[in-house]
């Protein structure tokens, strides 16, 4: 007996490290289940939301079913479907860890903080963090918001630098964009802040978009990426791929004016600059 527990004692760390280096990658778990699991948002228009059809569509949603979800297809040989869960700025990066969600798209900024728990893609849009205020507001940037009471979005990097950069405004955070926008409009708070495209799609979806105004320069750089489990080169291959394909072959840009073009739901003219850096993203041929 006590020989047996001996090899029992003696297997455990080498059946432990098997079972660690046969740990289920999203590629495999895709194939097995053959649905691809993203996490995304219900309220952050043109990017993800609930449509008046009680539909769930986005411009992020879009890149991933018709130009990433294809190329993860053809690689395992298999038709795949795209899930999709509700994920905010304090949960998808444990949706993330947890295998609950296998690619977070949404509006995500990529930082050097972030990348130590997960991984990004390549990034597909740029912004820059601005404010939401009532129109005739003494706030017209973020020189402003000393003593004022501003709203952000919990977890997110706009709060982040709210309160490193300004210690004496009264930040009050959030846990989504329509709680912070609601308490705007009640004057709970002074302003919300938020990238700016995310503000530009809030007061386009407003019931009277004209009673707000979008102000101050970016005082912060939102490269957005689509972020997954850390460590996985062949999925972060994949969804670069389709991105880059996205990119060359003009369909980003076909969804990108979709979305955000004059007839679009948040009208947000792509400049010169920007479409120059997604292009130098592509790796030539």
């Amino acid at each position: 007996m006590k020989a047996m527990i001996r090899l029992v004692g003696a297997l455990a760390p080498i059946l432990a490290f098997t079972a660690l280096a046969h740990a289920e990658t999203t590629l495999e778990k895709v194939s097995r289940t053959g649905v691809l699991t993203i996490g995304t948002r219900t309220g952050s228009p043109p990017f993800a939301f609930i449509n008046k059809q009680n539909e769930w569509v986005g411009f992020s949603i879009d890149l991933v079913e018709q130009a990433i979800g294809p190329v993860v297809a053809q690689k395992l040989g298999k038709s795949i479907k795209v899930e999709k869960k509700e994920s905010t700025p304090q949960t998808r990066i444990p949706l993330l860890t947890s295998n609950a969600v296998d690619l977070i798209a949404g509006t995500m900024t990529d930082t050097r903080s972030r990348r130590e728990s997960v991984d990004f893609s390549l990034t597909f849009f740029v912004t820059g963090a601005q404010f939401l205020v009532k129109k005739g507001s003494p706030i017209k940037g973020i020189k402003n918001i000393a003593g004022k009471r501003v709203a952000a979005q919990q977890g997110s990097t706009n709060a982040r630098i709210i309160r490193e950069t300004v210690p004496k405004a009264v930040l009050r955070e959030f846990p989504d964009q329509p709680t912070a926008f609601q308490a705007l409009a009640k004057g709970q708070v002074d302003a919300y802040t938020n990238d700016g495209i995310q503000l530009a799609g809030l007061k386009a979806k407003a019931p009277n978009p004209n009673e707000w105004l979008i102000v101050g320069d970016f005082y912060s750089y939102e490269p957005y990426g689509m972020a997954m489990r850390k460590n996985e080169s062949d999925f972060r291959h994949l969804v670069n791929v389709g991105l880059m394909q996205a990119i060359e072959s003009g369909k980003y840009f076909e969804l990108y004016e979709k979305w955000f073009g004059s007839k679009g739901e948040v009208p947000y003219p792509i400049t010169a600059e920007n479409k120059r850096f997604l292009q130098m993203q592509v790796v030539p041929k």
